[in-house]
């Protein structure tokens, strides 16, 4: 579940573009009672595993043809996204249901969390980003510039348009792979498959494993084994992605100072109903001082439990 740790070089930004060409090429393969499908969802790994059958190529394959539109959305890396087009111009018209049904759980995890969950972020992660990519941090001056930038109350949301103030920009990174793990497995459940795991950097379980039993992961950091079914479970690790060579600069920024979650975590997961709720949970929970303010956010979302935190 522990995120490797992936520093932030062009050749990242590369494998996350290309992102819809793996989805298109993703081998797939049989394992006993199931049938695996291996993509690419957000530049993060994707698998999808189901019950073995006659139809089961064809199913993964409307999966991963939902998830390939669904990066139509919420990718910022494929220029004509719903989203690339939203940060572009500070405005989408007609916005798709699925963005605003993201945003709407964004807001509530942002309210819950103290404001540490912020999809505004992305001015202030661009910043970091081409800083680091050039050899050198942000200065504090910077910082500053792209935080004035930021703020959820400045987002406009409603069915007829997505607005943002000038020079806002917005990152779902933190729980839009959760959002997608959960739509793919709705459309497998509504297609008739009640035993299944998706795995979109998150994972969303519907019953159990084929042969029975509960679905079963290991925690990386603690060795503990967590069972799903008919539940979700995210893990964040704030060094699992860095801005620099070295490694020591996370990619988890916190909105209230400008600056990379500090240290204290290794890792955090929290298990929910649905994966963009522990998505986006785990993300806020790096940000957080202790145990007791993560719980507190936590509980703003019924069936939502801390995992693991390391």
């Amino acid at each position: 579940m522990h995120t490797p740790r992936r520093t932030l070089t062009r050749r990242r930004f590369l494998s996350i573009s290309a992102g819809l060409a793996a989805l298109v090429a993703a081998p797939r393969a049989r394992a006993g009672d199931l049938y695996v499908w291996r993509g690419t969802a957000l530049g993060a790994e994707a698998v999808i595993r189901l019950p073995a059958g006659p139809d089961a190529a064809r199913t993964a394959a409307r999966a991963a043809a939902e998830v390939a539109r669904l990066e139509t959305i919420f990718s910022l890396y494929q220029p004509g996204s719903a989203l690339s087009a939203l940060n572009r111009t500070g405005g989408l018209e007609a916005p798709p249901f699925e963005l605003l049904e993201c945003l709407a759980l964004a807001g509530r995890v942002h309210a819950a969390s103290g404001g540490r969950f912020d999809p505004t972020i992305q001015p202030l992660w661009a910043l970091y980003a081409e800083r680091y990519a050039a050899g050198t941090a942000p200065r504090q001056d910077e910082i500053g510039a792209a935080l004035a930038l930021t703020g959820w109350p400045k987002v406009g949301i409603d069915e007829e348009a997505v607005t943002l103030a000038p020079g806002m920009g917005l990152t779902l990174n933190g729980i839009a792979q959760g959002f997608i793990a959960d739509r793919v497995a709705a459309q497998l459940r509504a297609g008739g498959y009640g035993d299944l795991l998706v795995n979109t950097g998150e994972y969303r379980a519907i019953g159990g494993t084929p042969s029975g039993g509960d679905w079963p992961l290991t925690l990386a950091e603690t060795g503990r084994q967590v069972a799903l079914r008919d539940r979700a479970l995210a893990t964040s690790a704030p060094l699992g992605t860095t801005f620099d060579q070295a490694g020591s600069v996370g990619h988890i920024l916190d909105p209230l100072s400008g600056r990379p979650a500090p240290s204290r975590w290794r890792a955090v997961s929290v298990s929910a109903p649905e994966a963009a709720v522990a998505d986006a949970l785990s993300t806020a929970a790096c940000l957080m001082a202790d145990r007791d303010e993560i719980a507190r956010c936590l509980a703003a979302f019924p069936g939502a439990r801390l995992e693991e935190l390391a």
